[in-house]
């Protein structure tokens, strides 16, 4: 897959009579396989550039697409919460992507999935009868036997405690490296961030403000990142228009 291409993206909201600008003009290029993180305060807009990546919504302005105008992207999205439908078994919410579109996954690559997600001894139990971090790691296996081109994936440990949190993002970075997919991941903790990404974005009232490429190996000591942790959180707290448009020539060299 070429890489994701993000151009001039805006998006207005009706609100209270006038317009809400949630994005500004965001422009990125996205490399194939990266892991991409955004962060930012609530309502920086970091969901609302997932959802245009994903489709679910229509921008006011600009495009998202393949750089050299490639066939169009698939895309898979892990929310919040997990969504699985409490009638189906832990196997059959894992398939229904796949199954809804009129396809059979093999017992051979559902089997091999949901062993790599530590689901096994749980394949035929019911969301009812599972943890939240199972019930997450389920909702992974359900894009990733879609087997989409990019991975969407907003805030999707937040409503968990800290070590199902630290133990779901060791299982997550183990798929990433065994299948490098581009995951585009929303958060707004700087250490989640850190963990995780290779290329971190620092979002601020609809603008990308601050790009970091972050080069050390997994997994990641974070108490020896503070320097970087340090400005990241100084950008999330002081996002300026300068800050922005050295973002967007970060972007443009890209």
């Amino acid at each position: 897959m070429d890489a994701l291409d993000i151009r001039n993206l805006r998006k207005e909201f009706l609100f209270d009579g006038g317009r809400f600008p949630a994005l500004k003009g965001i422009t990125l290029s996205i490399p194939a396989g990266m892991f991409a993180v955004f962060v930012g305060k609530s309502g920086c807009g970091k969901t609302t550039l997932l959802r245009l990546v994903a489709g679910l919504e229509e921008p006011t302005e600009g495009t998202v697409g393949v750089r050299g105008g490639g066939a169009p992207l698939r895309t898979g999205i892990v929310f919040q919460e997990p969504r699985l439908f409490p009638w189906l078994t832990v196997e059959e919410n894992i398939a229904f992507s796949y199954r809804s579109m009129g396809k059979r996954p093999t017992e051979e690559t559902l089997s091999a999935l949901i062993e790599s997600l530590g689901l096994t001894a749980f394949r035929r139990a019911h969301p009812s009868r599972i943890s939240g971090g199972m019930a997450q790691r389920a909702s992974l296996g359900r894009t990733l036997l879609y087997d989409p081109d990019i991975i969407l994936m907003d805030e999707p440990f937040s409503a968990l405690d800290y070590f199902t949190r630290a133990a779901l993002r060791d299982d997550l970075l183990h798929l990433w490296q065994e299948r490098r997919k581009t995951v585009l991941f929303v958060t707004h903790d700087v250490d989640e961030a850190l963990c995780l990404g290779q290329r971190i974005h620092v979002m601020d009232r609809g603008e990308v403000v601050r790009i970091f490429d972050v080069e050390d190996d997994y997994p990641r000591d974070i108490a020896s990142m503070s320097g970087l942790k340090r400005e990241i959180l100084d950008a999330i707290g002081n996002g300026t228009c300068c800050g922005a448009h050295h973002a967007k020539e970060k972007a443009a060299e890209a």
